[in-house]
């Protein structure tokens, strides 16, 4: 009878365990996804005006999402929409091709200076980007870049210059491929492009999709460097400093419930391209465990 009390005990313990865990997760979800929640009900409310007395909406409405697309007169979200993901791609492709780049030189390369440049971008990382926004912004305006349309030019080069220096995390990654493949491949002939492109590359899947949606969210949420080289220019302005002019003393009360239903749009881009790399992903890792 003792012996059965004996191997009940640590049962009732890990079960016990178990459910303190769920009801811990449970409670991290419940914070975690009220929000997201909020915003949702709140971009469907009818009552104008940023103070009210309820969580739930007294009143559905979907006209916040039609004046949100329409009204142009004064906050022209479409024309936001569409810089921010001109902007967003273009910077995406240019700085996953600069870390991935960069990355694989570090890990299969051995040349002058390379542990000296590495721990030169280590040390920069420590610093946060804004600090040299306005050194940034006084070259792109020597070079003519912070007025008119070149403005998306100026952000595009700001977003995407210094991503190379984000080479870590990647570097990591290619460090774990062997490189017999790598040597493999020369013998047979192949150069060190063909390795990255027809190897190295099609291994990597899950650094790709994690670099490509790094590099799509940082122009996508950014609103200090766009605010800043924007400055007055409305009809260069990104979802960011729209989503904040909505804000604004003269614009919450009738433009409130639209900012919740822009945060819900900005956030479907996003959504949409992880879900559809998502399985690229799976199948990266699968591929990796397989090797």
């Amino acid at each position: 009878m003792s012996t059965m009390v004996k191997k009940n005990a640590p049962s009732a313990r890990k079960t016990a365990v178990n459910v303190l865990v769920h009801l811990l997760l449970a409670l991290l979800a419940f914070v975690w996804v009220m929000p997201i929640v909020w915003i949702v009900l709140t971009s469907f409310r009818k009552e104008p005006g940023s103070y009210v007395n309820t969580f739930f909406p007294k009143g559905y409405t979907v006209n916040n999402y039609v004046k949100l697309f329409t009204d142009r007169n004064v906050l022209n979200f479409p024309k936001m929409f569409s810089n921010t993901l001109i902007i967003a791609i273009v910077c995406c492709l240019i700085s996953t091709f600069f870390v991935l780049s960069v990355a694989y030189s570090l890990s299969r390369m051995r040349f002058k200076f390379r542990k000296p440049y590495m721990n030169i971008a280590m040390i920069l990382g420590l610093f946060p980007g804004f600090m040299a926004m306005v050194a940034q912004y006084y070259i792109l305006k020597a070079m003519g870049l912070t007025e008119g349309s070149m403005i998306r030019i100026a952000l595009i080069i700001v977003y995407s210059a210094c991503t190379g220096l984000g080479f870590q995390i990647a570097k990591g990654f290619f460090d774990t491929i062997p490189k017999s493949i790598d040597e493999a491949a020369i013998i047979d002939g192949a150069t060190q492009w063909q390795v990255f492109t027809r190897i190295t590359i099609p291994l990597s899947k899950p650094i790709i999709i994690y670099t490509v949606l790094t590099s799509f969210i940082a122009p996508w949420v950014d609103f200090i460097f766009a605010r800043v080289i924007c400055r007055a220019n409305a009809d260069q302005f990104t979802v960011a400093i729209g989503l904040w002019n909505m804000l604004q003393k003269e614009y919450i009360n009738q433009w409130y419930t639209c900012f919740a239903a822009g945060a819900v749009v900005i956030s479907i881009p996003i959504a949409a391209l992880f879900l559809y790399m998502q399985r690229y992903y799976v199948e990266g890792m699968s591929g990796a465990v397989k090797g």
